[in-house]
């Protein structure tokens, strides 16, 4: 299995409801560097994964939709705690959607799986992996 990894970054407020998050109950920020992996059995014919380029210009906008955002004011994700696993499958499933638009090129259809990392410290992070269709 060929992988290829791409990495950027953004930054949110949120907040969290449920005493089982102490102090992060209040109105806090965090900064994530995301890590996401495509995964395909067989190099494409050019001889790779995918075109990292794009790979890196779409998790760029897919992330630009996030960054500097109060997630706690985001409509969309209204009664929902934006933990990491939370946020690392939303962006899993917002990169899925622009490769089955094609956004990364013709030469995707092999591709097999994706996993998302959001690291919110050197000492915590949590994935959301998944097959692609």
């Amino acid at each position: 299995m060929y992988t290829v990894c791409v990495r950027d970054h953004f930054m949110i407020a949120h907040s969290f409801q449920g005493t089982i998050f102490g102090p992060a109950q209040k109105m806090h920020g965090a900064t994530y560097v995301v890590d996401l992996e495509l995964r395909r059995p067989d190099l494409d014919p050019d001889g790779v994964v995918v075109d990292i380029g794009k790979l890196s210009d779409s998790l760029r906008a897919v992330l630009a939709e996030l960054n500097y955002r109060n997630l706690d004011q985001t409509p969309e994700f209204a009664g929902r705690n934006t933990t990491t696993e939370f946020l690392a499958r939303e962006i899993f499933d917002r990169m899925a959607v622009r490769i089955e638009e094609g956004q990364l090129g013709p030469n995707t259809a092999e591709l097999s799986s994706m996993r998302v990392t959001l690291h919110e410290s050197h000492v915590a992070w949590a994935s959301y992996e998944g097959v692609l269709s």
